[in-house]
């Protein structure tokens, strides 16, 4: 029986002589020297330590090896490809500590410098009234209506009961336009959208309406020749003062709090008769003390708009029958009572454009 073949030249099957191994370990060596960033680096540890690498390859070819050969060449495999790894772990922590010192001068921020960032704005104050208004008289079941700014002579004069020579209709309150044969001018109120709405509609009828009006006053702490309003109409059958009353008694305690209730003075308004100036009561000092009240400068009421039941010559003007229908209107200042609320003195900042005044409001739901 014949025995193991022990009659062999290692150097001549060997195909991974020393030298050769030494090479693969030393071109190794260089590259990961000469990988100066991160990024070259990991191409390197694919290129020396990857499944297709030169040591890998190598490594596979052990196993053709004849057993007594393959002991010295695992171990200059292994000794290679350990100092591969352990030079691309010492490169590793260097460039990684040159990458972090890069980014922490690179992205340094000067916290001193003035920032370029611009500032948020806010939704204007007046907007967020008029809306908080608007949703507080469709909660009681109102329509809100709008109209054009520039209105016709008639809509915002005459179909309102106000004759040819009131004085509303001069220079010192209006704005007109030109030419004045076209009998167009800036809207002084916004009883101009309630003829619309009289005109277009049949009753029952319940819309409020808020927006921009116009009159020739001078811009100062209380006036502006711009500024803003809401009105309401009511048009149904049976509508009496006391409607008018109980509805502007929840509009002033949803407005400026619990409790809060209007008084009516006898006034004249050519739209409405009869006719009532409308004070709220004080929402600071609750009348209890007015004499040491800021707000209502002792009175215990401030003046709030004014209000009265529907002329019947306004309904008969827009086409109501007012032997049929009744109605009331109302109208304030939304300015005004924005005033009120946030306990301002002056007027002019509401429209000199300070993202500083607006943003201090923020946003009202």
């Amino acid at each position: 029986m014949s025995g193991p073949n022990t009659d062999y030249d290692p150097v001549e099957v060997t195909p991974l002589k020393a030298e050769q191994v030494d090479e693969m370990r030393e071109a190794a060596l260089a590259a990961i020297a000469a990988a100066g960033d991160l990024e070259s680096l990991k191409q390197v540890r694919i290129d020396h330590t990857g499944d297709r690498s030169p040591l890998a390859l190598a490594n596979r070819e052990i196993g053709a090896l004849p057993p007594q050969a393959r002991k010295d060449a695992g171990q200059r495999i292994g000794q290679a490809r350990g100092a591969v790894n352990q030079a691309l772990a010492a490169r590793q922590a260097v460039l990684e500590a040159e990458h972090e010192e890069r980014m922490l001068v690179e992205e340094a921020v000067d916290v001193t410098l003035p920032t370029t960032r611009g500032r948020r704005g806010g939704r204007h104050p007046i907007t967020l009234q008029s809306e908080l208004i608007a949703d507080l008289f469709v909660a009681m079941g109102y329509e809100v209506s709008e109209g054009p700014v520039v209105e016709a002579e008639w809509l915002n004069f005459d179909a309102l009961n106000l004759g040819p020579d009131h004085p509303a209709r001069s220079m010192q309150d209006t704005f007109w336009t030109e030419p004045a044969e076209d009998h167009v001018v800036l809207r002084t109120q916004t009883s101009p959208v309630q003829a619309r709405t009289m005109l277009t509609r049949k009753p029952p009828i319940y819309v409020v309406c808020p927006g921009r009006v116009f009159r020739t006053d001078e811009y100062d702490a209380t006036h502006s020749p711009m500024f803003h309003q809401v009105e309401g109409l009511v048009v149904d059958e049976g509508i009496t003062m006391a409607h008018l009353k109980g509805t502007l008694d929840h509009f002033a305690s949803q407005l400026f709090g619990d409790g809060i209730a209007t008084r009516f003075r006898p006034s004249y308004f050519p739209f409405t008769e009869p006719s009532a100036e409308v004070d709220v009561l004080c929402f600071v000092c609750r009348n209890v003390d007015p004499a040491s009240c800021r707000t209502c400068r002792g009175e215990g009421w401030i003046e709030w708009g004014g209000c009265g039941v529907v002329n019947p010559r306004v309904l008969v003007a827009c086409g109501v029958d007012p032997s049929v229908y009744s109605g009331f209107a109302f109208g304030m200042g939304i300015d005004r009572s924005f005033m009120f609320r946030h306990d301002l003195e002056d007027l002019r900042p509401l429209f000199e454009g300070d993202v500083r005044f607006s943003s201090a409001f923020g946003t009202e739901i």
